[in-house]
């Protein structure tokens, strides 16, 4: 309904603060109201008694009952129940125009879809610097890289161009060069969510049993024995 109805509404609001928190805390009562359709029925409380009441000798008798003010509490209280509004609200199905054109919103976000492409951009380019040895370059890059692996495309970006280098038989890697790849790793398995354990996380699971350096003749050391302390 927002996209139907608003668009042109938002964009006459744009820059008036005080208009668009008017708009925001409609919005806020209509959810609210929409999640909470029935006001809350305030609960009695009925305290615990404290520790030891039990052996005190002057203890009060517990009053009677009268039977008939019980009966009348209970019968008060069906009448209530059988004029309550149902639990469930019934749905009300409408059909909802489909407002204006996607480009016009798409518009609105260009900037951050810019944004995540230079992203990922910098980190294909601080990779390529890496298996190039221009040091100095990705050294510039590597700390742009480190703050993309904030986000989900730029850890799939990862694992994709390390996949690229390992097809390419480019695993062997000098000191220097496992040192910036185990800690684009180990940043991108930091950032991961319980969502990507079968997506990125799997993906990097082939890379790190690839990924090597030689420490001396006949002991190389893998990428998985630094990074496999993730959950």
């Amino acid at each position: 309904q927002l996209v139907a109805y608003e668009v042109k509404r938002m964009k006459a609001e744009e820059g008036n603060k005080q208009k668009i928190l008017r708009h925001i805390k409609e919005l806020a009562e209509k959810l609210y109201k929409n999640e909470n359709p029935y006001p809350a029925v305030s609960m009695h409380k009925v305290q615990r008694p404290t520790e030891g009441s039990h052996l005190r000798l002057h203890q009060r008798p517990f009053p009677r009952l009268d039977e008939g003010t019980v009966q009348w509490i209970i019968d008060q209280a069906t009448a209530k129940l059988q004029t309550a509004p149902p639990a469930v609200k019934a749905e009300k199905k409408c059909m909802v125009p489909s407002g204006p054109p996607i480009a016009a919103i798409l518009e609105r976000n260009g900037n951050a879809l810019a944004n995540s492409a230079r992203r990922l951009e910098v980190v294909r380019n601080c990779i390529s610097y890496v298996f190039e040895n221009k040091m100095l370059e990705a050294k510039k890059l590597f700390p742009a890289v480190l703050r993309a692996m904030k986000g989900r495309a730029a850890r799939h970006c990862l694992t994709q161009e390390l996949h690229l280098h390992v097809q390419q038989n480019r695993a062997v890697l000098d000191h220097q060069q496992f040192d910036f790849v185990i800690r684009m790793m180990n940043c991108c398995l930091q950032d991961c969510t319980a969502m990507d354990e079968h997506g990125i996380a799997a993906a990097l699971l082939p890379l790190v049993t690839a990924f090597c350096r030689k420490l001396s003749p006949g002991i190389t050391q893998f990428a998985y024995s630094c990074v496999q302390e993730h959950v």
